[in-house]
């Protein structure tokens, strides 16, 4: 994909702020309490970087009509009341100072709702830094990952094109809504999901916060290697 970055858009959830198990742990809680047993290991697999509309399908299609509705109560608060043990991703805010210093405008297109967003983001002292610049599933309608819409909304939002766009993703369908819409991704293999999740074409796979500076400046200067050469820059064992 040719030309200059000009975008960097951040998943939030396991990218920006580190949730992905306090999420894991609330749904598998939930599960149990609804009759579907689930390990934290399975709310991973299925739900991770799915919207709230889609893990409610899911619900819906395991438990029956009107299930979801009580899933998704239950799992925020369950979530909510993990939130005092929530941190900002390692490294993120060294990364987030050398893209700011770099010039590259930057924002936040997330599975999540806003309010959600506001409580996480909030906690770890990030909110400030995207405010103005956060998007939701809900924005589209709830059409989320892997559908490409909400990165496409983003992108229109903050006015570039989508092949001037790279993603930050740490989910299976977060690269892959990436990869509909036309962006760079950039998979993070250090939080939950495993490096062969994320990795495919157009991907760059990398396992520290603090590399991300330097993956997007390469590839800027560069104005994008071929894909093979990028799936194997900062690839974690």
């Amino acid at each position: 994909m040719p030309g200059a970055i000009e975008l960097v858009i951040f998943d939030c959830d396991g990218v920006l702020v580190d949730s992905e198990r306090i999420a894991a742990a609330a749904q598998a809680t939930v599960g149990a309490e609804l009759g579907w047993p689930l390990t934290e290991a399975d709310a991973v697999d299925l739900f991770m970087g799915k919207s709230q509309e889609s893990v409610g399908a899911m619900v819906v299609e395991r438990l029956g009509p009107g299930a979801d509705k009580t899933w998704r109560t239950r799992y925020y608060e369950e979530f909510f009341a993990g939130l005092d043990r929530l941190e900002a991703v390692p490294g993120v805010v060294d990364a987030l100072d050398a893209i700011a210093a770099a010039g590259l405008p930057t924002c936040v297109a997330s599975s999540g709702d806003h309010e959600r967003m506001r409580r996480t983001l909030g906690r770890t002292g990030l909110y400030d830094r995207f405010a103005g610049r956060i998007y939701s599933a809900a924005d589209v309608g709830g059409r989320g990952k892997p559908a490409p819409d909400l990165f496409l909304h983003a992108a229109r939002e903050m006015g570039y094109a989508p092949q001037a766009c790279a993603v930050v993703e740490d989910s299976r369908y977060g690269v892959q809504a990436a990869r509909a819409a036309g962006m760079r991704a950039y998979g993070f293999t250090g939080g939950l999901s495993p490096a062969g999740w994320l990795a495919g074409p157009g991907t760059v796979l990398f396992d520290d916060m603090r590399k991300l500076p330097v993956l997007l400046e390469t590839e800027t200067e560069t104005e994008g290697e071929g894909e093979g050469e990028g799936e194997a820059a900062g690839t974690a064992d």
